[in-house]
Parts: structure tokens; sequence; C-alpha cells
């Protein structure tokens, strides 16, 4: 133990004689941890403020569609899309299952009270949707009911930042008449809630003056059109929802008589694990990149302890003829370019930190809303590889010092 701590003060007295030469050398590693540890956390960051806005959302939705790749056109007929006797024949064989299953339908419209206009994200939506998309609070009046979709009324649900524009305030915009055009026809749609939506983290990406509205999905659907192309289901939130999904495709397939794997689904989960993959992808080929500062980092760390040890050839030879082992030697130099690397380590990890937190600032300002994530594993890793980048590139040089004649080395001038 004596031992290791006189190589460990040795090599910190050798890193404080030459602190230019020596920061320099830690510079690569320095500079690869730092970019290492920045694009973790912000990889990490960005998973986390993801995984977040779909819990807000609530995991607990799918869509069923025709799975695309396996429609024959040969074969093709509109009944290979949805009617509504295929929802409540869902809901009939589901019913603990399925909490809510409209048809999936929207649509877009320009729209302008007095000089102010507006563009709107229609969405068409059945009874109670509030109760089930957790991102939606309604500031006043009501959400669309059975009444208004057994009815096909003209009735909208607007967004309260939509209700200030066009009428000064949410409470004002009740009971108002908004300008639509639904499927070719300009028709006036009566406000009867208004809502806010949760605060997104990725809300400044939305810069456009487009806001999200309700109607009736029968409203929103064409007069006499059977069939639409997507069903929008909310589930039991405490049930596997991927096995729900297989569950009901594979209902409808046998009930309409198609081949497995011909309708399939899209859930907030498998968005999720997408988005997340994709990221995660990114962070480790980004990452990957960094790393390269860090082999960098290392041959600089062998070419300074192969000078140091060509610089200190007499001090080798006085502690060989002393009686220092071949082992002593190496464990010095060993030390001395592993303290190095953990030195760089630890400055590195500081300004990766650093960089990650001023990471989070700038997208703060762009109206990206984030928390930095710093997994400590990710730490330790960086730490313990530094540590094994001195041990690798510091092998060579220690060996070599090592391995010197004691009488030539006494001899070196």
């Amino acid at each position: 133990m004596m031992l290791f701590l006189e190589n460990v003060n040795l090599a910190l007295t050798a890193i404080k004689t030459n602190k230019m030469r020596s920061f320099l050398t830690m510079l690569g590693i320095i500079i690869g941890i730092s970019s290492v540890i920045a694009i973790t956390s912000i990889g990490a960051s960005a998973k986390g403020a993801v995984t977040a806005e779909f819990e807000a959302m609530g995991s607990s939705y799918l869509y069923i569609m025709p799975n695309w790749e396996m429609m024959n056109t040969d074969d093709f007929s509109m009944n290979d899309f949805f009617t509504s006797e295929d929802i409540n024949a869902l809901k009939a064989r589901f019913p603990e299952m399925i909490k809510y299953a409209v048809p999936y339908v929207s649509g877009s419209s320009a729209t302008k009270v007095g000089r102010t206009d507006a563009n709107l994200s229609i969405l068409g939506v059945g009874a109670n949707y509030d109760d089930y998309n957790k991102t939606l609070l309604m500031q006043s009046g009501r959400m669309i009911l059975d009444s208004d979709i057994r009815g096909r009324k003209n009735v909208i649900v607007i967004q309260d930042k939509m209700a200030v524009r066009l009428f000064g305030s949410k409470d004002a915009a009740l009971k108002k008449e908004v300008p639509v055009t639904l499927n070719g026809e300009q028709t006036d749609a009566t406000v009867i809630g208004v809502f806010e939506e949760k605060e997104s983290a990725f809300a400044g990406l939305a810069t456009s003056n487009t806001y999200k509205c309700y109607m009736p999905y029968s409203t929103v659907l064409p007069a006499g059109e059977e069939y639409f192309n997507y069903i929008e289901i909310y589930c039991d939130p405490d049930t596997d929802i991927a096995a729900q999904g297989k569950s009901f495709t594979g209902y409808l397939e046998n009930v309409k008589g198609k081949d497995e794997g011909f309708y399939t689904f899209e859930s907030a989960e498998s968005q999720m694990e997408m988005i997340n993959k994709v990221l995660g992808i990114l962070s480790i080929a980004i990452g990957a990149i960094a790393a390269i500062s860090l082999l960098v980092g290392g041959i600089g760390i062998m070419n300074i302890m192969l000078v140091s040890v060509t610089e200190r050839t007499r001090e080798i030879g006085i502690r060989k003829s002393l009686g220092a082992r071949t082992k002593d030697i190496l464990t010095q130099f060993l030390i001395e370019a592993m303290i190095l690397s953990v030195i760089g380590g630890g400055i590195g990890t500081l300004f990766g930190i650093g960089i990650g937190k001023i990471g989070m600032i700038v997208a703060g300002t762009q109206g990206i809303h984030m928390s930095l994530v710093i997994e400590p594993l990710t730490i330790i890793i960086a730490v313990l590889f530094s540590a094994g980048v001195g041990l690798f590139f510091g092998l060579f040089p220690a060996k070599k010092a090592a391995k010197l004649d004691p009488i030539e080395a006494l001899r070196f001038e």
C-alpha cells in the first residue's frame, strides 16, 4: 500500500512539474469524455421528454388501419375499409377492454371572424372525448355529447388561444359562429366549448397560427359516407395495449374474412418506442464519433509517456541500481498514465454536464423545455473508460521503462 501511495505521489509530482504539457496531454481525454457525457445526457433528456409527453397524453390509445402493403389492387373493395358496424362489433366482443371507439376522421379549414383569420385543424371525436384524452382541459362550455353525434350538429369545441384571438376571451366565444369548410362545403359551426391543451415540452416548435378544434365525427364525415380508413380506440390502461391491439385486428380479420396481418395498429407505446429507438441510435452514432477523440487522447498519453521515459532514463537507472524491481518501474509509469487519464476524465465529465445544461438553456429559448437527465452509470463508465485508456496506452511506455538496463540507463546523458 505504501509503495502504491508513493507511486501516486511521484506521478502527481511529475504532472505538477510539467503543468502545461500535462494539460495538453489530457485535452484529448477531456474533449472526448465531455462530448460523450453531453451527448448521452441530452439524448436521455430528449427520451425523458418524449416519454413524459406520451404519459401526459395517455398511453392507452391506438389506431386500427388496413395494412396498406397487403392491399392487392385486384382484390380491393370498399368492404376492406371500416364501417360503424365494425366498431359496434368490436365494442360487443371486447366490452371490458374498449372504453372509447370512433372513426378517426379529420379535416382542415381556414376561418375568418370579423377581420381576424385563423387556420383550423379539425378532429372528429366521439362523446366525452376529454375523459380519455388527458391533454385536454375544458375551460368553459362543454365537450361533444351523444346528441351532437346523432344529430350531426354543426357544433365545435375550440382551443383557448383561438378563442382569445377571434373573440377576445374564452367566455366571449361561447355560442358564437365560426365559419368552417368541411368536405368542400362551407358552414357555420356554433362554439359550445373552449379547451386548454396541456403545455407540451415541444410547444415552441409549433409556430403557425393553426388551432386544434373538435367536432362530432358524424359531422366531419361526408354526408352518406359509410366507410372510413381508421378506428380510434382508447383501451383499459391497466392492460397490455399491444396484446389488445392484436386481439382487435385479429377479430376484424376473422369477421371480414381477411388473412392474418391484413389489418394493423399503431399505439402510443409503439410510437414512443420508435421515437426513443431513433433517438438512441442517433445518440450512439454521435457518441461513437465523439469517442474518436478518446483514441486521439490515448495516443497523446502514449506519446508524452514515451517522452517522459526518455527524460527520466537516469532516474530509472538509479532506482533500479538501488533495488527497484521491473514491476515497480512498470507500476510507476502505468499509475502516472492512468492518473493523467482519470484527471482528464473528471474534468471532461464536469465540462460535459456543463455543456448539457447549456444545451437545455438554448433549447428553452427555442420553446423546447426539457430537464437535463444525468445518468450516474454513464459518469462511472466514462471515468473507468478514461482510466482504461490510460492503462492501455500507458502500457507500452511503461514496459519500455521497466526493461531498461540499469547500467545503460545510468550512462544516459
